[in-house]
């Protein structure tokens, strides 16, 4: 005969515990802060990812320029730190440059490139177009000018003949040239950088001066200072070319001297420029690379 046994006590159902959060992530590259201020360094991304855009990650130099204001000043934000040549990254030798804002246009001037501006002038003050130094840099104040105009004899002394500066300053009158812009400045690893931003009355006159009389084939028509051989620099990557600018870089050849010097001549709308680097042993090309690019940048 069986006996009854009670029934074991059941134990009530526990609830689910709700899984922990996973610890938080580095925020997407694209969520960094404004180029030029002091941000944290970004978590590794995947190695796939890396290798993909190993190469020529820095040299897109595509920013995202967003109307501020009135539309007329533009600053560039929430562009990748790892695609844009304005953030410093050590390990790859270019320079950090401050926050690149395009001064204001005056009321009812249209952009250079604009289908309204028929010439492609830039009416934006043409002194606040020059590339600011870098951090760290010391200021040329042979290239401040008056009032930040560059006198025509002080950049025509950028080159060396005698007789290429008469030429040229013939050139120049003939071109109707209206002023330069300057800046010049020395980084503390020895390299000296000087741009000149040259404004004539349309695009069609800095585009014929650059193609006409300033090449000649491969080579630069004047000899600039320092240098004695000239050869288009065939390493620069299209990548870091701008559709509006044309550009003309060009690097010392061997045997140089004691220093050697880097070469660009471009043209943006109504406006030449030339920028030119030299450094003691060789003018580094990443440098050199970024600053054309970057003063492309604020000229188209």
């Amino acid at each position: 005969m069986t006996t009854n046994q009670p029934e074991p006590a059941t134990q009530p159902e526990q609830p689910e515990q709700p899984e922990q959060p996973e610890s938080a992530t580095a925020l997407p590259v694209t969520d960094l802060p404004v180029v030029g201020l002091p941000v944290a360094e970004p978590q590794p991304v995947a190695k796939d990812r890396h290798r993909l855009r190993g190469a020529l990650r820095w040299v897109s130099a595509v920013a995202v320029l967003a109307i501020v204001g009135t539309g007329t000043a533009y600053g560039i934000t929430r562009a990748d730190r790892t695609d844009l040549p304005g953030l410093a990254t050590h390990s790859d030798g270019r320079w950090e440059y401050p926050t690149l804002v395009k001064p204001p246009l005056p009321s009812g001037s249209p952009a250079p490139f604009a289908a309204a501006n028929k010439v492609n002038a830039h009416y934006a003050d043409l002194r606040r177009l020059v590339l600011p130094a870098p951090r760290g840099a010391t200021a040329d104040s042979a290239l401040r000018g008056t009032d930040g105009w560059l006198a025509t004899k002080d950049f025509l002394a950028l080159y060396a003949a005698k007789a290429d500066r008469e030429e040229l300053a013939g050139k120049l009158a003939d071109y109707g040239l209206r002023h330069v812009a300057a800046r010049g400045w020395t980084t503390p690893d020895g390299t000296h950088t000087g741009i000149y931003l040259l404004q004539f009355g349309s695009a069609t006159l800095a585009e014929k001066l650059l193609n006409t009389e300033m090449m000649a084939q491969d080579e630069p028509t004047y000899t600039v200072r320092g240098g004695d051989t000239y050869l288009r620099d065939e390493e620069f990557p299209d990548a870091a070319r701008l559709a509006d600018v044309l550009l003309a870089p060009y690097a010392e050849g061997k045997p140089y001297g004691a220093d050697q010097v880097r070469l660009a001549y471009l043209a943006a709308g109504d406006t030449f420029g030339v920028i030119v680097q030299s450094r003691k042993g060789s003018a580094l090309a990443v440098p050199f690379q970024q600053t054309v690019t970057l003063q492309s940048e604020l000229l188209g």
